[in-house]
C-alpha cells in the first residue's frame, strides 16, 4: 500500500535501556553455522584471502552472481534456489542462453564432508535460468548447509535449518520478521541487522519484497529521490520486467546474506503486482496506459516470483502447476504458521483505497458479499485457527486486522440505526479500507470462529503498514477493554518504504506524536505506535508467551546506518492481551 501524506496516523518511537548497535559486516555466528556464514561472506563482502578473491570466486560471483536461498522448511524437506548465468548473454528477463544442467548437493557440515543430498537440476530461458529445488528425505530440526555448482563454479554456500518433528515440542522458536523493501527508498540494513544474528530458526517476508515504480516514483522521502534507480528503468509490466527486478533486487549484498543464512518463509502483498491491488485490478494498473489486461500483467508478476522465491507455489516447487500461495507450516506442537494471500482474491476497496484525514461512513466496509480472502481461503483460515492444531496459531498476514477506526458504536445499537438508515459501517468509520478494516465481515466471521470454538493463542503477524503495532484483538472495538480479545497482532516496520516522517518532510517523532494519542484515544485495543521508524522485527514463541522485539535503523540512505533496539511486548499464553517487556530476547 502507500501511506497518503494527509492521513498517515503515527508514534513516537520508545527507546529503551541495553540498546544494542551492529556494526555492518559483524559476524556473531560460532561453530558450525559460522563457518557457513563465513563461507558466504568470502563470496559476497570481500576477499578470501590478503591476496584477494581466488579465481573461483571471482567466477562465483559471476555465474552465481544471484546467490542462494532456501524457504518453505519441513520437518524433512526444504526448498534450495539459485540463478545461474552461463554465458555473458543470459541476463535475467532476456530469454536468451543455453540450457544448461547444474549440480547441487546439501551437507550436514559447512566443508561438505558429509553430503546427504545430491542431484541435477536443468535450467533455460524458459525459467530464466533460475533453479528451484525440493529437498526431502531430511532430518528434522536440523541445520544443513547446501551449495550448487556449474561448469566447474561453486556457488556460495546456502545453510537451511528444518522444521521441528511434528510431534516434537520445541522449548521456543524465533524468527526474523520484515516487509516493505523498496530499493529505490534505501540501503536494506535490516536485512543486514537479521543476517549478523545466529540465534534465528527462519526469516517471514509479509509482503512488498519489490515495488513496481519506475525510476522517480516513490523513492526516499518527500521528494522520492531514488537511492538506487530501479531496473528496467520503468514500472514493471511484462515478464521480463518482472523478471528484471527481482534480479536487481537479489544483487543486493545484504539481501544475499540474509537469505543465505536462513530459510525465508514469505508471502506476497500488493507490489509484487502494483499498488492496491485486488482480484480485477489494482490503483497502479491503467490499461488505456498501455498496460494491458491485469490477469495477464498478474499472471507474469506470478509467475516471475514463482522463479525467483524460494517458495512452493499449490505446494510444489514445480512451476506452472498454480499460483496459489496460501499454506501452512508446522513448527512441533508449540506453532504452525498460516501464511495468507490477501491480494488475488479481494474485492475491490471500497471508496477511496488510500488513507483519508477524514474517514468516510462507507457501509460498504461491511457488505457481507464483498471479500479480502476469498471463500476458500477464509474457511481455510478458519481450520488453521483450530483448537487441534499447535498451540500459537500464527497468521502470516499482509495487512492490519486490528480494527484502526473512530466513532464507533456498541454493535447492539448499529442494527437498530441501519434498520431506519442503513448508513453505518458495523465496526465504525474506518482508517484503511485497503486494510481487513475495509472487509470487516470476513473479519468478524474470523473472530466469531476464535470465539465460539473457544480457541487461544491466534498471533497475527502484519506486514504492509510501514509502522510498527502492537495490538488485542477486540470482538467489539467499541466497547474494549470491557469484553475479551480474540487474540493478537503485531506489526512489523518497513525495511525502507515511506512513512509518516518521511512523506511530510518533519523531524521524527513531532508530527506523529499528537496523532498516536488520537489513534490510541479511539481505539483503546492498540498498545503501542511508532509511525516514524524503519527496520526489522523479532518474534521468539516458547509455551509461555510470544515476545515481538523492534529493531530501528538510522538513515536509510546510510549504507552502513546503525541499527538499534527500540521496544518489545509480548503476549502471554491464553490471555489474548500484549503488555510491554523491559528487554528484547
Amino acid at each position: 500500500m502507500l501511506i497518503a501524506a494527509g492521513a498517515c496516523l503515527g508514534a513516537r518511537s520508545v527507546v529503551l535501556g541495553g540498546v544494542t548497535t551492529l556494526d555492518r559486516r559483524t559476524l556473531l555466528a560460532t561453530g558450525t553455522a559460522g563457518a557457513a556464514t563465513l563461507a558466504v561472506a568470502a563470496h559476497l563482502d570481500g576477499p578470501a584471502t590478503a591476496a584477494g578473491p581466488t579465481a573461483s570466486e571471482r567466477a562465483g560471483r559471476g555465474v552465481f552472481r544471484h546467490g542462494v536461498a532456501s524457504g518453505d522448511p519441513l520437518p524433512d524437506a526444504v526448498l534450495v534456489w539459485t540463478r545461474v548465468t552461463p554465458t555473458a548473454a543470459s541476463l535475467p528477463g532476456s530469454g536468451r542462453g543455453p540450457r544448461v544442467e547444474v549440480r547441487w548437493e546439501l551437507a550436514t557440515d559447512p566443508g561438505f564432508r558429509r553430503v546427504v543430498r545430491r542431484g541435477t537440476f536443468q535450467t533455460g530461458p524458459s525459467r530464466d535460468h533460475t533453479v528451484k529445488v525440493d529437498v526431502t528425505g531430511l532430518a528434522p530440526a536440523t541445520w544443513y548447509h547446501y551449495r550448487f555448482r556449474y561448469d566447474g563454479v561453486l556457488s556460495p554456500v546456502g545453510r537451511a535449518r528444518t522444521a521441528p518433528a511434528t510431534d516434537a515440542s520445541p522449548d521456543h522458536l524465533r524468527f526474523g520478521v520484515v516487509s516493505c523493501a523498496n530499493l529505490q527508498a534505501g540501503w536494506f540494513s535490516a536485512y543486514r541487522g537479521l543476517a549478523e544474528r545466529d540465534d534465528l530458526h527462519a526469516v517471514l517476508h509479509l509482503g512488498d519484497y519489490l515495488y513496481e515504480y519506475g525510476p522517480g516514483q516513490y523513492g526516499y522521502g518527500i521528494d522520492d529521490r531514488d537511492i538506487r534507480p530501479h531496473q528496467p528503468a520503468h514500472e514493471m509490466v511484462t515478464l521480463a520486467d518482472y523478471r528484471q527486478r527481482h534480479a536487481q533486487y537479489k544483487e543486493d549484498p545484504d539481501l544475499q546474506a540474509l537469505h543465505a543464512k536462513y530459510p525465508w518463509i514469505v508471502t506476497w502483498d500488493d507490489h509484487e503486482v502494483a499498488n492496491d491491488a485486488y482480484r480485477d485490478g489494482g490503483e497502479n494498473h491503467d490499461p488505456d496506459r498501455g498496460e494491458g489486461d491485469f490477469h495477464l500483467r498478474r499472471a507474469r508478476a506470478h509467475r516471475a516470483y514463482d522463479e525467483w522465491m524460494p517458495v512452493r507455489l499449490d505446494g510444489t516447487a514445480r512451476l506452472r502447476d498454480g499460483d496459489r500461495l496460501f499454506r501452512r507450516l508446522r513448527f512441533g506442537r508449540l506453532a504452525e504458521i498460516s501464511m495468507l494471500d490477501l491480494r488475488s482474491y479481494r474485492d475491490q476497496q471500497v471508496a477511496s483505497p488510500l488513507p483519508s484525514p477524514v474517514p468516510a461512513p462507507e457501509a460498504g466496509v461491511s457488505d457481507p458479499d464483498r471479500t479480502i480472502t476469498g471463500r476458500q481461503q477464509l474457511d481455510w483460515l478458519k481450520g488453521s485457527l483450530s483448537r487441534g492444531r499447535a498451540q500459537w496459531k500464527i497468521i502470516g498476514n499482509p495487512v492490519m486486522i486490528a480494527p484502526v477506526d473512530f466513532g464507533a458504536l456498541p454493535q447492539d445499537l448499529v442494527d437498530p440505526v441501519n434498520d431506519v438508515t442503513g448508513l453505518l459501517p458495523r465496526d465504525g468509520l474506518p482508517y484503511n479500507v485497503d486494510q481487513w478494516d475495509g472487509y470487516t465481515d470476513d473479519r468478524r466471521e474470523v473472530f466469531a470462529h476464535l470465539r465460539d470454538h473457544q480457541v487461544s493463542d491466534a498471533l497475527f503477524v502484519t506486514g504492509d503498514i510501514h509502522s510498527g503495532w502492537a495490538c488485542e484483538l477486540p470482538y467489539d472495538a467499541s466497547t474494549y477493554p470491557v469484553g475479551d480479545s480474540a487474540g493478537v497482532e503485531f506489526v512489523c516496520s518497513s525495511v525502507t518504504s515511506n512513512n509518516l516522517k518521511d512523506i511530510t518532510g518533519t523531524p521524527p517523532h513531532t508530527t506523529s506524536t499528537a496523532v498516536e494519542e488520537t489513534i490510541k484515544a479511539n481505539n483503546r485495543h492498540i498498545k503501542y505506535l511508532n509511525f516514524d521508524d524503519h527496520g526489522f522485527s523479532v518474534l521468539d514463541v516458547t509455551p509461555l508467551r510470544a515476545q515481538m522485539d523492534w529493531y530501528v535503523i538510522g538513515d536509510r540512505a546510510d549504507r552502513d546506518t546503525p541499527i538499534t533496539w527500540s521496544v518489545s511486548y509480548a503476549t502471554r499464553t491464553g490471555t489474548g492481551r500484549v503488555e510491554q517487556v523491559q528487554e528484547p530476547v
